[in-house]
């Protein structure tokens, strides 16, 4: 079973950076397509950014573009979300999702089969 744990979150002041890491176990990485979502109170779970399983382009929220940058180290089963330039806008809850091989979309929800219980993000004006 994969099993998924975010952690980097905390209270930064708008302008701020952070980088989430996800650490990744149970299964093969490198054949897992891999994402970043977030939710904000009262809000709809949204995607941010994602990579499939077999490499290209990442795939960004159009309006995170140039802010924050997705990676992943298949050496180490481990994703990561760089987040610059933080606004107060970007308070959320950062989930990171995984699913195996497929040709899923990878900006809808309901295409990743697991997630990990979120790290928080909060971002002070």
């Amino acid at each position: 079973q994969v099993q998924l744990v975010e952690s980097g979150g905390g209270l930064v002041q708008a302008g701020d950076s952070l980088r989430l890491s996800c650490a990744f176990s149970g299964r093969t990485f490198s054949m897992y397509t891999m994402g970043w979502f977030r939710q904000a109170p009262g809000k709809e779970r949204e995607f941010v950014a994602a990579r499939r399983w077999s490499g290209g382009a990442t795939d960004y929220e159009d309006s995170l573009k140039g802010r924050f940058t997705f990676s992943r180290d298949n050496a180490k089963n481990t994703v990561y979300l760089q987040m610059d330039s933080l606004k107060p806008e970007d308070t959320a809850v950062y989930y990171c999702a995984a699913r195996s091989a497929g040709l899923k979309p990878l900006k809808i929800v309901r295409s990743y089969d697991y997630w990990g219980q979120g790290t928080q993000v909060t971002v002070s004006s």
